[in-house]
Parts: C-alpha cells; sequence; structure tokens
C-alpha cells in the first residue's frame, strides 16, 4: 500500500528581474519564528558555484531588505492577473461605488481623472 502525496509538485518556474514572488524563509518558518513570508521583488539570478542550482536575490517590499541567495522551491510568482482581479471583475455598472473594491474605485478614479484631463477633440 502507498503512502498518500502530501504535497503537490510544483512545476519549475525561471523567475525574471522585476518578478513580484512570495517567499518564505525555511529556517524562520521551520523554527516557528515570524516573518517567514513576505512578498518580494526579483533583482537578479545567478549559479551557485557548487551546486550550479540557480539562485535569486529578492528584495523584501516590507522593509525593503535585500536577501540573497533564496532557493526557487520557497518562491512563487504573484501573478498581476490574481493583483488586478478585483479591478477587472468590478461592477462598473453599479451606480453605488460600494459594491466595488477600493482598488477598483481607485483605478476607475484615475481613469476618469485622465479622460477629464484630455481635451476633447473635434472631427
Amino acid at each position: 500500500m502507498t503512502q498518500p502525496q502530501t504535497q503537490a509538485a510544483q512545476p519549475k518556474v525561471t523567475y525574471t528581474k522585476g518578478d513580484i514572488v512570495l517567499f518564505r524563509d525555511v529556517e524562520r518558518f521551520w523554527l516557528g519564528l515570524p516573518g517567514h513570508t513576505f512578498v518580494g521583488r526579483v533583482e537578479r539570478s545567478w549559479r551557485h558555484v557548487d551546486t550550479r542550482k540557480v539562485k535569486y536575490d529578492v528584495t523584501d517590499l516590507r522593509s525593503y531588505r535585500y536577501v540573497a541567495g533564496i532557493d526557487a522551491d520557497y518562491m512563487r510568482l504573484l501573478p498581476a492577473v490574481d493583483a488586478m482581479h478585483d479591478i477587472d471583475t468590478a461592477p462598473l455598472s453599479e451606480p453605488d461605488t460600494g459594491a466595488m473594491s477600493p482598488a477598483a474605485v481607485a483605478w476607475l478614479r484615475q481613469h476618469l481623472a485622465q479622460d477629464a484631463a484630455v481635451p476633447a477633440q473635434r472631427i
């Protein structure tokens, strides 16, 4: 009888400079210390001299602390589509802006302000 698999296999991902990722400091996590997971921005990638494994340097966006040598197994890409979902699905036809998320309202206000700043052209 085989044991059920407890974790899903994650596909190998190559991160590029500027990608927004979720990173887990595995040592802090297993020690039960706070602050083990944070959002970061990929700054560069490089290959470890001994293991030949690709490592990443990331800026912790909470503190702007530079963290070097992160293993990709402990990073997950935070896709723009997820970050923008509330705006993309906002009920813009609703007269009540309370039905919209704050991000959708902010986007709508910015969009309307830009439209108002551009003078209408006559054809």
